[in-house]
């Protein structure tokens, strides 16, 4: 089994990117899907809820970014929460599928949370600053969400320091598939 590894800053094209690697090559993991499904959970929304101080988990997720917005220590709190219940199912993941050629794991801060060890490569994939908060803004996004965000994570020349391969994602849609394609032929 390889495990691959895939990361790259806010808005990057890092999921994107990753369905095209592992569309009929292997299982993928989306550490983003995990977080999704985290805030859906009954006893996770109880938990928050007690965590915050709320007085119900209606719109918990809305009520938590407002909470971070006013006091970004919040965020470390909720991370304390979200970060391992990530990497349990990031684990259940790897040994579940541990008899595939390929297993691909995109995973936003798999750098700054210290998960080099689990992955044989890692890729990262780059776009320039100005693209990522275009794309971010066109999903709904803001400027002063996308600068919090982007400001958790380590810099691109960090995270490149740290990895295989950089994917430039400046480019087209189709530019970006036949880069996975080209990884891919590396490993077939």
């Amino acid at each position: 089994m390889i495990a691959i590894g895939i990361t790259g800053s806010v808005a990057s094209g890092k999921s994107t990117f990753s369905r095209f690697l592992a569309q009929g090559q292997g299982p993928l993991f989306s550490a983003d899907k995990i977080v999704k499904d985290f805030y859906k959970k009954k006893s996770h929304k109880k938990e928050l809820k007690e965590l915050f101080k709320f007085k119900n988990s209606l719109n918990i997720k809305s009520k938590i970014k407002k909470e971070i917005i006013k006091d970004r220590e919040k965020l470390k709190t909720l991370e304390k929460l979200i970060h391992p219940f990530v990497r349990k199912k990031m684990l259940i993941f790897i040994k579940k599928n541990k008899k595939s050629k390929l297993i691909f794991l995109e995973i936003p801060l798999l750098i700054e949370s210290k998960l080099l060890k689990y992955f044989d490569i890692i890729i990262f994939v780059n776009s320039s600053k100005k693209k990522r908060l275009k794309r971010f803004i066109s999903r709904g996004g803001n400027k002063f969400d996308f600068a919090v965000l982007d400001k958790r994570q380590f810099a691109a020349k960090k995270k490149i320091s740290s990895s295989d391969k950089v994917i430039n994602n400046n480019k087209s849609l189709k530019f970006l598939e036949k880069n996975a394609k080209a990884v891919l032929n590396e490993y077939e």
